[in-house]
């Protein structure tokens, strides 16, 4: 097994510990989540900045170039999560996350003093570099630093993070633009206050210690050893070493997919199911709310200071979502919550576009479509978009990780951009309504798709799931 071998002697070798592994751990998760943070306040904080940017005397922005500059961070996040994974495979997780935050902090500080739409744009590409390595390091990260026992709770909360940094945007946005509205430039004072938490983060990352199945991998088993110590109690560390010393011999026996296989009916299911389901978790229009949020309520009627207080509402339940459905994903089977969640997502989409066409121009406008952008957001954060990302774990063997998992990940970044780049551009050509009865289709789809193609995975072993969809292919 060449470099995974290791002696009884290396293993029972001890290392000093921390007073207090469960608090280090925790300090650990903290600082490392920092990265969601800024992924949410940067995919957040252009909900209200964008009607600022666009005035004639700032960016003179069109509906396409509007368009561009909300979805250009999402282009770079595509390409971000692709390279973010393998350059901490080759260099370390806790070396990358240092990379990540240098790169938060100089793309966040030239998107606040852009001249021009161009160099905006660019910037927030690289930004988007940024977040979608996050994406993928920070997880990855924590999953590997986690108890087996506490992985879910610990991993889930770097999603609790983003929509936290999401809220945390929109309050500032609802302050800044209420408080320094008439000054054209107050879109640079909402973006600036995304280089305090990159600084927070580089800083955090020296207390960090590398990931210890990283090290393993890499054959450095004492330093493994010792951070294990440094987060674990000791018997448990010792433990821990040999089931990763185990599952690193199993790994390399384990021979990987290549995409000639996609021509197996049961493989070509998997993959199919986790691309649709990634690219219908983005098309039934989350974005446009997360995104433009302060704009389709000034569409509906509200004015811009007023569509800013607004939006927070947004963000709170956004947050209240996420923590209610982290509570239920092990206590709900997986279709019916996930078929709950767009159900929900469906109504408050047909009743967004039903109004604006049959109340337009009514001052009662603005509120309904408030109140349905909320129920939106309570049944996709709650449901949806914790699910989708649990099913796509689920549903992939581990020969099918690499494969499946980019190709599932790669398509919904992508159906994110185009519904970023896109929805400007509907809004000003074909409206309010029937823009959101188009993402209404896209839910039916999905319902019509799951109800159909999605099998139950809630209590079953990786194993099992795969020999079901094998069972399934062959009748």
């Amino acid at each position: 097994m060449g470099n995974l071998k290791i002696s009884e002697q290396t293993v029972q070798t001890k290392h000093p510990q921390q007073k207090d592994p469960k608090k280090f751990l925790k300090l650990i998760t903290i600082v490392s989540t920092f990265g969601g943070l800024l992924f949410g306040y940067d995919t957040g904080v252009i909900n209200g900045s964008l009607p600022f940017m666009a005035e004639k005397d700032q960016l003179n922005l069109s509906p396409f170039t509007e368009g561009l500059v909300a979805s250009s961070l999402v282009l770079g996040a595509a390409f971000g999560s692709i390279f973010g994974g393998r350059l901490a495979d080759t260099k370390g997780r806790r070396r990358v996350i240092l990379y990540l935050a240098i790169l938060f902090f100089f793309s966040a500080a030239g998107c606040v003093i852009a001249p021009n739409t161009s160099v905006m744009i660019g910037l927030r590409f690289l930004l988007g570099l940024a977040v979608g390595g996050s994406s993928v390091v920070i997880p990855s990260y924590l999953a590997e630093m986690a108890p087996s026992d506490k992985r879910g709770r610990l991993v889930t909360q770097n999603e609790l993070m983003i929509v936290t940094g999401q809220f945390l945007a929109y309050i500032f946005n609802a302050l800044l633009g209420n408080i320094f509205g008439d000054t054209g430039h107050v879109w640079r004072y909402m973006l600036v206050i995304a280089t305090l938490p990159a600084v927070a983060l580089w800083i955090g990352v020296l207390i960090l210690p590398e990931s210890p199945r990283w090290l393993a991998s890499k054959g450095r088993w004492q330093e493994a050893l010792k951070t294990l110590n440094s987060i674990r109690k000791e018997s448990i560390a010792q433990q821990e070493m040999k089931e990763i010393r185990a599952n690193l011999a199993a790994e390399q026996k384990q021979q990987k997919m290549s995409f000639r296989e996609l021509g197996i009916p049961w493989i070509r299911r998997i993959v199919l199911l986790g691309i649709v389901l990634g690219s219908v978790s983005q098309l039934v229009g989350i974005n446009s709310i997360m995104y433009y949020g302060t704009q389709i309520l000034e569409n509906a009627g509200f004015g811009t200071k007023t569509a800013l207080i607004a939006n927070v509402a947004n963000g709170l339940i956004a947050v209240i979502a996420v923590i209610v459905g982290m509570s239920l994903l092990n206590k709900v089977n997986r279709r019916p919550m996930l078929l709950t969640g767009l159900v929900g997502v469906t109504v408050a989409l047909i009743s967004i576009g039903t109004s604006a066409h049959f109340l337009e121009g009514s001052e009662i406008l603005p509120y309904i479509v408030l109140s349905m952008t909320v129920l939106y957001l309570a049944f996709f954060q709650g449901a949806i978009a914790p699910l989708v990302w649990l099913i796509l774990a689920e549903i992939f063997p581990m020969r099918l990780r690499g494969v499946g998992m980019g190709l599932a990940v790669l398509f919904l970044w992508l159906c994110n951009f185009l519904v970023g780049l896109f929805f400007p551009m509907l809004l000003a050509g074909i409206g309010l309504s029937a823009t959101f009865f188009l993402f209404a289709l896209f839910a039916i789809s999905g319902l019509i798709f799951v109800v159909k193609k999605l099998p139950e995975t809630r209590g079953l072993t990786l194993e099992e799931i795969e020999e079901n969809f094998k069972k399934q292919s062959v009748s």
